[in-house]
Protein backbone atom coordinates (compact mmCIF):
# COMPACT_ATOMS: atom_id res chain seq x y z
CA UNK A 1 0.00 0.00 0.00
CA UNK A 2 1.75 3.15 -0.64
CA UNK A 3 2.18 5.88 1.51
CA UNK A 4 2.33 8.86 -0.83
CA UNK A 5 0.60 9.18 -4.39
CA UNK A 6 3.70 10.25 -6.98
CA UNK A 7 1.06 12.57 -8.87
CA UNK A 8 0.69 14.55 -5.81
CA UNK A 9 4.51 15.82 -5.12
CA UNK A 10 5.10 17.07 -2.00
CA UNK A 11 5.87 20.91 -1.77
CA UNK A 12 9.12 20.80 -0.59
CA UNK A 13 10.21 18.16 -3.82
CA UNK A 14 8.27 21.16 -5.91
CA UNK A 15 10.49 24.14 -4.42
CA UNK A 16 13.52 22.24 -5.35
CA UNK A 17 12.34 21.58 -8.98
CA UNK A 18 11.65 25.23 -9.44
CA UNK A 19 14.76 26.45 -7.07
CA UNK A 20 17.01 23.83 -10.07
CA UNK A 21 15.19 25.52 -12.75
CA UNK A 22 15.52 29.09 -12.41
CA UNK A 23 19.51 28.29 -10.53
CA UNK A 24 19.62 26.60 -14.48
CA UNK A 25 18.35 29.73 -16.58
CA UNK A 26 21.01 31.91 -14.44
CA UNK A 27 24.07 29.74 -14.43
CA UNK A 28 23.36 29.53 -18.37
CA UNK A 29 23.12 33.13 -18.85
CA UNK A 30 26.03 34.01 -16.19
CA UNK A 31 28.14 31.66 -18.21
CA UNK A 32 27.69 32.98 -21.39
CA UNK A 33 28.30 36.84 -20.05
CA UNK A 34 31.21 35.56 -18.42
CA UNK A 35 32.51 34.03 -21.30
CA UNK A 36 31.73 36.79 -23.65
CA UNK A 37 33.53 39.27 -21.07
CA UNK A 38 36.52 37.09 -21.00
CA UNK A 39 36.90 36.70 -24.47
CA UNK A 40 37.12 40.20 -24.94
CA UNK A 41 40.63 40.30 -23.30
CA UNK A 42 43.45 38.47 -24.68
CA UNK A 43 44.32 36.90 -21.40
CA UNK A 44 40.69 36.04 -20.95
CA UNK A 45 41.16 33.64 -23.83
CA UNK A 46 42.93 31.14 -21.47
CA UNK A 47 40.44 31.40 -18.30
CA UNK A 48 37.18 30.18 -20.84
CA UNK A 49 37.00 27.07 -20.02
CA UNK A 50 36.38 28.29 -16.64
CA UNK A 51 33.55 30.13 -17.39
CA UNK A 52 31.82 27.65 -19.78
CA UNK A 53 31.37 25.66 -16.69
CA UNK A 54 28.45 27.35 -14.98
CA UNK A 55 26.83 26.89 -18.39
CA UNK A 56 27.77 23.31 -18.18
CA UNK A 57 25.59 23.08 -15.20
CA UNK A 58 22.80 25.19 -16.26
CA UNK A 59 22.01 22.67 -18.74
CA UNK A 60 22.04 20.16 -16.08
CA UNK A 61 20.22 21.99 -13.84
CA UNK A 62 17.16 22.19 -16.55
CA UNK A 63 17.27 18.78 -17.47
CA UNK A 64 17.14 17.65 -13.71
CA UNK A 65 14.44 20.38 -12.68
CA UNK A 66 11.79 19.03 -16.36
CA UNK A 67 12.11 15.53 -14.74
CA UNK A 68 10.99 16.59 -11.23
CA UNK A 69 8.60 18.79 -12.82
CA UNK A 70 7.10 16.17 -15.52
CA UNK A 71 3.89 14.63 -15.14
CA UNK A 72 3.76 11.90 -14.43
CA UNK A 73 7.18 12.29 -12.67
CA UNK A 74 10.12 10.04 -13.95
CA UNK A 75 12.04 8.29 -11.76
CA UNK A 76 15.49 10.78 -10.43
CA UNK A 77 17.14 10.40 -7.21
CA UNK A 78 18.00 13.02 -4.90
CA UNK A 79 21.13 14.99 -6.86
CA UNK A 80 23.10 15.83 -4.08
CA UNK A 81 25.91 16.19 -6.98
CA UNK A 82 23.82 18.89 -8.73
CA UNK A 83 23.72 20.61 -5.42
CA UNK A 84 27.03 20.65 -4.44
CA UNK A 85 28.16 22.05 -8.24
CA UNK A 86 25.49 24.60 -7.14
CA UNK A 87 27.59 25.87 -3.95
CA UNK A 88 31.00 25.78 -5.90
CA UNK A 89 29.29 28.68 -8.08
CA UNK A 90 30.49 30.98 -5.70
CA UNK A 91 33.62 30.64 -7.21
CA UNK A 92 32.23 31.80 -10.27
CA UNK A 93 30.78 34.94 -8.77
CA UNK A 94 27.37 33.54 -8.41
CA UNK A 95 25.57 33.85 -5.45
CA UNK A 96 21.96 32.55 -5.94
CA UNK A 97 23.25 28.99 -7.63
CA UNK A 98 25.05 28.79 -4.09
CA UNK A 99 22.07 29.46 -2.13
CA UNK A 100 20.13 27.14 -4.21
CA UNK A 101 21.95 24.47 -3.24
CA UNK A 102 22.43 24.80 0.17
CA UNK A 103 18.76 24.90 0.23
CA UNK A 104 18.41 21.99 -1.43
CA UNK A 105 20.82 19.81 -0.11
CA UNK A 106 18.74 20.88 3.25
CA UNK A 107 15.53 19.67 1.75
CA UNK A 108 16.68 16.10 0.27
CA UNK A 109 17.41 15.52 4.08
CA UNK A 110 13.94 16.30 4.89
CA UNK A 111 11.51 12.63 5.89
CA UNK A 112 8.64 13.61 3.39
CA UNK A 113 11.08 14.35 0.66
CA UNK A 114 13.44 10.87 0.97
CA UNK A 115 9.82 9.09 1.53
CA UNK A 116 8.37 10.84 -2.06
CA UNK A 117 11.77 10.09 -4.24
CA UNK A 118 11.94 6.17 -2.53
CA UNK A 119 8.21 5.61 -3.42
CA UNK A 120 9.08 7.66 -7.06
CA UNK A 121 12.52 5.11 -7.54
CA UNK A 122 9.96 1.73 -6.34
CA UNK A 123 11.83 1.41 -3.00
CA UNK A 124 10.80 1.03 0.66
CA UNK A 125 9.98 4.54 2.31
CA UNK A 126 12.70 5.73 4.92
CA UNK A 127 11.27 5.04 8.83
CA UNK A 128 11.28 8.13 10.43
CA UNK A 129 13.76 7.93 13.81
CA UNK A 130 12.26 7.14 17.01
CA UNK A 131 13.51 7.20 20.92
CA UNK A 132 16.03 4.39 21.46
CA UNK A 133 14.41 1.47 23.18
CA UNK A 134 16.58 1.37 26.46
CA UNK A 135 16.32 -2.39 28.48
CA UNK A 136 14.36 -2.21 31.31
CA UNK A 137 16.26 -2.59 34.64
CA UNK A 138 14.46 -3.93 38.00
CA UNK A 139 15.15 -2.87 41.23
CA UNK A 140 17.12 -5.39 43.68
CA UNK A 141 15.40 -6.33 46.67
CA UNK A 142 15.76 -4.43 49.74
CA UNK A 143 17.75 -7.17 51.32
CA UNK A 144 20.48 -7.09 49.20
CA UNK A 145 21.06 -3.32 49.01
CA UNK A 146 23.79 -1.33 51.63
CA UNK A 147 22.54 0.53 54.21
CA UNK A 148 22.97 4.20 53.72
CA UNK A 149 25.78 5.73 55.14
CA UNK A 150 25.05 8.52 57.97
CA UNK A 151 27.87 10.06 57.38
CA UNK A 152 30.08 10.54 54.55
CA UNK A 153 33.70 9.70 55.20
CA UNK A 154 36.44 12.65 55.41
CA UNK A 155 38.65 12.56 52.86
CA UNK A 156 41.21 14.07 55.15
CA UNK A 157 42.85 11.68 57.54
CA UNK A 158 41.71 12.64 61.44
CA UNK A 159 45.05 14.04 62.93
CA UNK A 160 46.77 11.21 64.65
CA UNK A 161 47.78 11.92 68.57
CA UNK A 162 51.04 11.93 69.60
CA UNK A 163 52.43 8.85 70.87
CA UNK A 164 52.84 8.95 74.65
CA UNK A 165 54.65 6.54 76.43
CA UNK A 166 53.04 4.30 78.41
CA UNK A 167 54.02 1.58 80.90
CA UNK A 168 54.59 -1.68 80.10
CA UNK A 169 52.62 -3.99 81.32
CA UNK A 170 54.14 -5.85 84.34
CA UNK A 171 54.48 -9.51 84.22
CA UNK A 172 53.35 -11.80 87.08
CA UNK A 173 56.33 -13.13 88.94
CA UNK A 174 57.22 -16.10 90.65
CA UNK A 175 58.49 -15.76 94.07
CA UNK A 176 61.61 -17.16 93.76
CA UNK A 177 61.99 -14.84 90.16
CA UNK A 178 63.13 -11.51 90.25
CA UNK A 179 61.38 -8.98 87.97
CA UNK A 180 63.12 -7.78 84.60
CA UNK A 181 63.03 -4.18 85.22
CA UNK A 182 61.49 -2.99 81.22
CA UNK A 183 62.36 0.22 79.44
CA UNK A 184 60.94 2.11 76.94
CA UNK A 185 60.16 0.90 73.96
CA UNK A 186 61.62 1.91 70.98
CA UNK A 187 58.81 2.79 67.82
CA UNK A 188 60.77 1.89 64.46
Amino acid sequence: MSTYNTNQRPNLVTAIAVMTLISGIVNIFWGLVASMTVLATIVGVVCTPLTVLPTILGIFEIIYAAKLLGNPPQPVRPSNNIAIFEIACILAGNAFSMIVGILALVFYNDLIVKAYFAELNGMQAPIAPSAPVLPRVEPEPAESMPAPAESAPSEEPAPAEPAQPSEPPVEPTEPDKPAKPRGPRKVA
